[in-house]
C-alpha cells in the first residue's frame, strides 16, 4: 500500500474540489501548485522543469493540456501577459499582478491600491467576464 503524503493529499483535495478525476498526471502537477499550501504564478513550461525534477515523467503536451482542464474547472486562472507568455495562477479571488520584465515573472500586486473607475459598455449580447491588470515594471 503506497502512503499518501500531506502534500499529495492537498492536491487530491484541489483536484476533487474542481471535479477531477486524480490520474497519476493530474496529482504529480497539483501537488507541485499546491501541495504546500501556497499560492502559484506558473507558465507550462516551469511547471514541466518542476516535475521533471521532482522525478516524474510528464511530457510537456500533458502539462499544457492539464494546466486547461484545471482552468476550465476553475482551480487556476490564466493570466496573459502578451499573446505569446501565458502564466497560470492558484489565486483565484480578483487581483491585479505585476510582470517584471526583467525576469520574466508575475507576482500579486497590491488589490487596495487598484481603482477602476468606469469601464467601457461591453457590445450588445455581450457581457465583461473579467478584467485582467497586468502592470509591467521594468529598472530604471
Amino acid at each position: 500500500m503506497t502512503t499518501i503524503t500531506p502534500e499529495q493529499e492537498r492536491g487530491r483535495d484541489w483536484l476533487a474540489k474542481g471535479g477531477l478525476r486524480p490520474t497519476r498526471q493530474r496529482l504529480s502537477l497539483a501537488t507541485l501548485l499546491v501541495g504546500d499550501g501556497e499560492n502559484r504564478h506558473v507558465t507550462a513550461e516551469g511547471l514541466h522543469t518542476a516535475v521533471q525534477a521532482a522525478g516524474d515523467s510528464v511530457s510537456l503536451a500533458t502539462v499544457y493540456n492539464t494546466l486547461r482542464a484545471f482552468c476550465d474547472a476553475g482551480l487556476v486562472h490564466e493570466v496573459t501577459v502578451d499573446g505569446t507568455r501565458s502564466y497560470f495562477d492558484t489565486r483565484l479571488d480578483d487581483h491585479p499582478h505585476f510582470f517584471w520584465e526583467d525576469e520574466n515573472r508575475i507576482s500579486d500586486a497590491p488589490a487596495a491600491d487598484l481603482e477602476i473607475v468606469r469601464l467601457p459598455e461591453a457590445p450588445q449580447g455581450y457581457e465583461i467576464a473579467a478584467v485582467d491588470v497586468v502592470v509591467r515594471l521594468r529598472k530604471l
